[in-house]
């Protein structure tokens, strides 16, 4: 299990079907490598987050609750945004073992969490 397989944003791109397919690389995999190159991403949240700030998700983020950038995109319309936020705040509430025991059995990059 690699918390590298779960978006700053709180994706969870193991069980991902695009990243399955090929048609997505994955929210974090290949920087470390030099397979990918962090200054060219698009996405300004895992720019935050992965390169600037040195975290895995925006659930370690000390600002996270008061992050305009990341409350935003929870804030979107779509059903994702509002299951990604989910993934966040358990990850805060639970850590990352407890998070990915669920997630592995999710069928895309999120899904619904087991009762505690």
């Amino acid at each position: 299990m690699s918390i590298r397989e779960i978006g700053c944003c709180g994706a969870y791109c193991k069980t991902c079907r695009t990243l399955a397919e090929g048609s997505c690389r994955g929210c974090k995999l290949g920087y470390e490598s030099g397979e990918r190159d962090i200054n060219r991403s698009k996405c300004k949240i895992k720019v935050c987050c992965f390169k600037e700030r040195k975290l895995e998700t925006c659930a370690d983020c000390p600002d996270y609750a008061s992050c305009r950038m990341i409350q935003g995109f929870y804030n979107k319309k779509g059903y994702k945004y509002k299951k990604y936020r989910q993934s966040i705040e358990f990850i805060r509430k639970n850590g990352y073992d407890d998070f990915i025991k669920i997630a592995d059995d999710w069928k895309g990059p999120y899904d619904k969490f087991a009762i505690q």
